[in-house]
């Protein structure tokens, strides 16, 4: 059996090559017309569609369209999350399941569109928040059931019986 020859690695693009393909992309995005300018948009947001890669992201499993994310599972267009478990579109969150459209936070179950909170569950459009659960609209509050404030103690007396009723992990 010959061997086969030697291939010399390719060489990459040198500076100029990669400002003339630049300005070449600007000057075919230029010329577009509505008709052509629409079709492109479409095939981008297909291939983005058909892309499920996580670039950036260490130890994900089961993910799609993750940006800088680290150990998270079954996730969907997360950025920079940690720990997640089937979430949907959040960013910057941390330990969040079942959660979309959070910011900023940590330990949510099952909210949605909440920022800078932690450690609620089945809460939405929370901001600034702490242990709440089943709460809406609400801002820089803690210690809340469905908008309803509870002392501490009270809080986690009420909320542990309703999570084992509601089946939710404890």
């Amino acid at each position: 059996m010959a061997a086969s020859p030697a291939r010399a690695p390719a060489r990459p693009p040198s500076t100029a090559e990669i400002d003339a393909q630049a300005a070449e992309a600007r000057a075919a995005v230029a010329r577009l017309g509505r008709r052509e300018f629409l079709d492109q948009l479409a095939t981008l947001g297909r291939a983005f569609a058909a892309d499920p890669g996580n670039p950036g992201s260490y130890a994900c499993k089961d993910c799609e369209r993750c940006a800088n994310c680290m150990f998270c599972r079954d996730c969907v267009g997360c950025y920079q999350c940690t720990h997640c478990t089937a979430c949907d579109g959040c960013s910057n969150c941390s330990h969040c399941v079942e959660s979309k459209g959070c910011q900023s936070s940590a330990y949510l179950l099952q909210s949605e569109a909440c920022t800078h909170s932690a450690y609620l569950v089945m809460c939405r459009n929370l901001s600034d928040c702490n242990y709440c659960f089943g709460c809406v609209g609400l801002s820089k509050k803690d210690f809340h059931i469905l908008n309803v404030s509870f002392p501490r103690k009270e809080y986690f007396e009420i909320t542990a019986r309703l999570r084992k009723e509601l089946g939710l992990p404890g």
